[in-house]
């Protein structure tokens, strides 16, 4: 059985009025990756970066997630 987790970083950003530049320098992130997450075009995220971008916006890593479907 397989899911879709799909993650609500750009609407954190708006609400934390962050831009995704900065979210990628706090979290020590490539721009890119953070780009892709945002943009939904990324199909893998490892836990560490769930983890760095919960941490650069002050919230717990399920927070970033705005629900689950399955596949």
């Amino acid at each position: 059985m397989n899911y879709r987790i799909e993650l609500k970083v750009k609407d954190l950003l708006e609400q934390n009025h962050i831009t995704q530049k900065r979210l990628a320098e706090i979290a020590n992130m490539r721009e890119s990756t953070i780009s892709d997450i945002v943009r939904g075009t990324r199909t893998v995220i490892n836990f560490e970066h769930l983890s760095r971008i919960a941490e650069a916006l002050d919230i717990q890593a399920g927070e970033a997630a705005a629900g689950k479907t399955r596949c």
